[in-house]
Order: C-alpha cells, then sequence, then structure tokens
C-alpha cells in the first residue's frame, strides 16, 4: 500500500568505529562500529510557494541560503545558482540520495513528486566536523525521509542499500560502516559488500532488483553493549577527511603487499575476539582487544606513514592506558575522535582523564550509545 504524507521527519545517528578500521574496507572483513547520540535531522515536505520552476528545493544548516534543483536525465541540476559548485559539494549526499531514491520510484513507474527538504545536524560545530559519520548520518535520513514522503515502506536492509548505492556513486571505496551504524543503531558487527560489483549490478539490473539480490561480502548483525566499562569520545579539534586518508591508502603500492595481507588477517582476529568478549560479557578481553587494535594501527601508520596518529591522538590514548583504559584512533584518524574504554566504578579515573585530555587540547565529547538508528 501506497500513501503520502505531507511532511516527514526521520533522524538517524551518527557513529564511532571501535575496531576494524581500514581492513573493512576489503568485502567481507568485519568491524564493530556504535552508533552515538547525536543526530542528523532531515525533514521533507511539499515545496511552497516560493519554489519557482525547482522540482527539489534543500536547505541545509551548512549553507546561507536553500538551493534549487530540477531534475534532468534522472538527475538533480542546480537552478542557476552562480555558486552551484559549492551547493553540489556541501549538499553531495543529500543530493545523492534524493537521485537514488528517485531511480527506484522510476523503476516501479511512480513519479517523483516535488519535495522541500531541509536538513539540520548535530554532528558539527558551526560547520567543523566532529568526525561522527555526519555524511554517512545525512544520507542514511535523507533516504528515509524522502522514501518515507514518496509512499514508499522499506525496511531497514532496503534503506541502507539504497543508501550504500546513493554513498557508493560518491565514493566506491568507503565501507558503508557509518550508514549501518546510522540506520540500525546501537552496537553492530558490520561487513562490506563488494561495491564495485555492487555499483554493476544497479547499472546493470537497476536499483531495484539490487536491493534483493545477494550482495556478496555483507553483513549487519546487533552485538550486546559492553559490560562494566565506560564509553569516553575525545575531539581532537582537528578534522579530517577519511574519504582521503582511504583514498590515499589505495593509491599506495603496499595494497596487495604480505605486509597488508598481514594487516587484514590481524585486525580480522582483533575484530572478532572483540565481538566474542561483547557477547560473553568481558571487559578486560574486550579492552585487550582495543589495546591490540591501537598496535595495529600504528604498525600501519608507521609502514604507510598516513598521518594516522596525531600528537593529540597519541596523548588521548596515553591517558586512559595510564589508569588501566583502552583507547584507540575511531576511524580514519588523522584528527577527528578517539574513543577510550574506562572502568564505569572508576569515577576518579574517568574525571582524571577528561581533565587529561582538556589540558592536551582535547575536547571530551558528551555522547553515548544511541540504543536505536532511523527514528520518526
Amino acid at each position: 500500500m501506497r500513501t503520502r504524507q505531507r511532511t516527514v521527519v526521520r533522524h538517524a545517528p551518527g557513529k564511532l568505529f571501535v575496531a576494524g578500521e581500514y581492513a573493512v574496507v576489503e568485502p567481507g572483513t568485519p568491524a564493530i562500529l556504535v552508533a552515538v547520540d547525536r543526530r542528523v535531522t532531515v525533514t521533507v515536505a511539499e515545496p511552497g510557494p516560493g519554489a519557482g520552476a525547482a522540482d527539489v528545493v534543500v536547505s541545509s544548516d551548512l549553507l546561507a541560503r536553500p538551493v534549487g534543483w530540477r531534475w534532468h536525465e534522472g538527475r538533480l541540476v542546480v537552478c542557476g545558482a552562480s555558486d552551484a559548485g559549492r551547493a553540489r559539494g556541501a549538499l553531495a549526499h543529500v543530493v545523492s540520495a534524493i537521485e537514488t531514491v528517485g531511480r527506484l520510484l522510476a523503476e516501479r513507474g511512480l513519479p517523483v513528486p516535488a519535495l522541500d527538504v531541509s536538513v539540520g545536524s548535530r554532528l558539527h560545530d558551526g560547520g567543523r566536523k566532529y568526525g561522527l559519520g555526519s555524511s554517512g548520518a545525512v544520507t542514511v535520513a535523507t533516504v528515509a525521509a524522502v522514501a518515507s514522503f514518496c509512499g514508499l515502506q522499506l525496511s531497514n536492509d532496503e534503506q541502507f542499500r539504497l543508501a550504500m548505492l546513493a554513498t557508493a556513486e560518491l565514493d566506491p571505496k568507503g565501507s558503508g560502516g557509518d550508514l549501518a551504524a546510522s540506520t540500525w543503531g546501537g552496537w553492530i558487527a558490520y561487513q562490506a559488500p563488494d561495491r564495485a560489483f555492487v555499483l554493476d549490478l544497479a547499472r546493470r539490473l537497476g536499483v531495484d532488483r539490487t536491493l534483493s539480490a545477494p550482495w556478496p561480502g555483507h553483513s549487519v548483525r546487533r552485538l550486546p553493549p559492553p559490560t562494566g566499562v565506560s564509553l569516553e569520545v575525545g575531539w581532537t579539534g582537528e578534522p579530517a577527511s577519511t574519504a582521503s586518508l582511504v583514498s590515499d591508502l589505495h593509491r599506495r603500492t603496499w595494497r596487495g603487499t604480505a605486509s597488508h595481507q598481514r594487516f587484514v588477517q590481524t585486525t580480522t582476529d582483533c575484530v572478532r575476539s572483540a565481538i566474542d568478549a561483547l557477547e560473553a560479557g568481558d571487559p578486560a578481553g574486550l579492552k585487550q582487544q582495543i589495546r591490540r587494535a591501537r598496535t595495529e594501527l600504528a604498525r600501519l601508520d608507521d609502514e604507510v606513514g598516513l598521518g594516522i596518529f596525531t600528537p593529540r591522538l597519541e596523548a588521548l590514548c596515553d591517558a586512559a592506558e595510564a589508569v588501566g583504559g583502552a583507547a584507540k584512533p575511531s576511524g580514519a584518524g588523522g584528527g577527528d575522535c578517539g574513543i577510550a574504554l574506562l572502568d564505569a566504578e572508576a569515577s576518579r579515573d574517568i574525571t582524571h582523564v577528561r581533565q587529561r585530555w582538556e589540558s592536551d587540547g582535547v575536547l571530551p565529547l558528551p555522547v553515548r550509545p544511541a540504543l536505536e538508528g532511523i527514528e520518526e
């Protein structure tokens, strides 16, 4: 049954990588992520009388004014704005998400209605991103809101797959782990599909059939939250580009070497052991694997020279380990956030670590795991 609402609001949480960074870009290689309770909100409504010739109007808290778009051969083009390049860059994930839902509607013989799309986010500070997966969250929230406004009733898996297709069109190297965390929420074990295979499938068979086709390597499952530990998050204040760091790694001759294979194998074993620790309620075992994950990322950084560890990320990790905790960069590194697992009962240690972070230029972020993914 297909119904259309006049206004639809969807919220999607940000994410943190717990373990498995870089290795997860290889199809079928596991990682652990957790959704966080800061969200992107996307509101979709019918355009007002000021929309003019635009088929889609998008407003965002990252832009000074709304931007009008019109459909042209299945793509959205800016309606005559002098800063069209900036608009497309700032709204790339939103636009790709709308285009992907539009392709699905067209394949099902359904019209694409005029849309007014508004985006607000708590995953940045005045445009400076925290590194909590804002691009993934806005893609997921846009897919969910636009699809619902257009009367499509989709499962979490279908919404994730649409978001994956939209993101892979922009960056086929991204793992999609952020999309999965934003879609399902909570703590998850994630394995990426072969993005090149999936994009080729969509081009040959269409979006609709690709949603129900097997995706080699892909897997998502919920994990129990850890017991006995507090997840602490620190922001270095140094924005980093995950896409740039991952692309840089792909350009290196390191990929495909024995060292690369060892990194993937060791990281896979580390992630699987961390999953076992979560499922067994073993906080000591979980912290041991987080320390091991830090060591592997440091080895990768030493061998390839990506700049994963900055002085502030090193200080963040050292402060946590000094009180018996475990810590590491979350995500691609080079800035953004780090995470620490500390004894939940040791309130003095937690306070001490936060104070150490602040003295080293790291801002403790008051974020907690988000138990739910997409919300109305």
